[in-house]
């Protein structure tokens, strides 16, 4: 005989087709194991799957004639509603509307409105303002070729203004080269009509006006006020570094060589420019800072 005769010979695979009793007897077991567990279905709405697979196929009976699957409970898991966001309160409502610049209906389609980046705006059509900065801030928008075609136009609006608003802005945009006779126009209005006058030449910088004064909405005016020294070196520094190409290393020579302001202001031009550091330039325009009229006479 051949090695191949040796082998075991496995048995070939059969496809088993179930006879109607075996059929049978599954549905019955499948039935019963349906029936042991907690699972109710309902039909005309929709099928609750298990966690867990339920296999179909038959167990050997135990020893008290039943089959060894266990009955199975399983918990149907019901979607929690989509969370909707509450609607804001009246206060905060309001507290929102205050943190924006009001800007009129009339400036819809106004190309200001897109340099305005850094601080949220929106439309509003009770305000009499073209943009309402604040509780008691408020900016009237102009541009110089818009003044010409319409010259009565900014006497009308700060007529109806009246006195709503403390601080009062007019923004004017300087979109002309010949600006000197309407400027001077304008310039008078705003006079009159007790507005404060920004001049900006481009809309950008429209733009950062109208960010700047939304954000000092509830700053206090010392932020912007210069600070003045009160010791006496300070007082001096701030007085002599005016005078151009003076700085504050030449403040400490002249008051260490001088001792006193009173000998710096009579001293000679060959005096100072005996100083270290400071040169023949130098000296001479300490000296005319002194010694020059502050108003010339008439016939030069």
């Amino acid at each position: 005989m051949s090695g191949s005769s040796d082998k075991t010979q496995q048995p070939k695979r059969r496809f088993h087709i179930p006879t109607a009793e075996e059929l049978e007897k599954r549905r019955v077991e499948s039935e019963q194991l349906l029936s042991n567990t907690n699972i109710q279905i309902d039909m005309s709405t929709s099928i609750l799957k298990p966690q867990h697979p339920v296999d179909n196929t038959p167990s050997e009976p135990t020893s008290n004639g039943t089959n060894g699957a266990q009955p199975t409970t399983t918990t149907a898991t019901v979607a929690s509603p989509t969370p909707t966001r509450a609607p804001l309160t009246p206060t905060k409502q309001a507290r929102a509307y205050t943190q924006m610049v009001q800007v009129n209906e009339l400036q819809r389609g106004n190309p200001l409105l897109s340099s305005i980046r850094n601080v949220r705006w929106t439309y509003s059509n009770t305000i009499i303002p073209d943009f309402e900065v604040g509780r008691s801030s408020c900016i009237l928008y102009l541009s110089i070729k818009y003044h010409r075609l319409h010259p009565e136009y900014i006497s009308q609006r700060i007529e109806a203004l009246g006195r709503s608003y403390t601080t009062r802005v007019l923004l004017v945009y300087m979109d002309t080269d010949d600006s000197k006779v309407p400027l001077r126009e304008i310039n008078r209005v705003a006079l009159l009509g007790d507005m404060t006058l920004l001049l900006a030449w481009s809309l950008d910088e429209a733009g950062r006006y109208v960010e700047t004064l939304k954000a000092y909405e509830h700053k206090q005016p010392d932020i912007i006020r210069e600070r003045v020294e009160d010791t006496y070196v300070g007082r001096l520094n701030s007085f002599l570094t005016s005078i151009r190409s003076v700085n504050k290393t030449d403040v400490l020579t002249l008051a260490s060589n001088f001792k006193s302001m009173d000998k710096v202001a009579c001293a000679t031009v060959e005096e100072l420019a005996m100083c270290p550091g400071i040169g023949e330039l130098k000296a001479q325009r300490i000296y005319k800072a002194f010694n020059d009229p502050f108003v010339l006479p008439l016939n030069e």
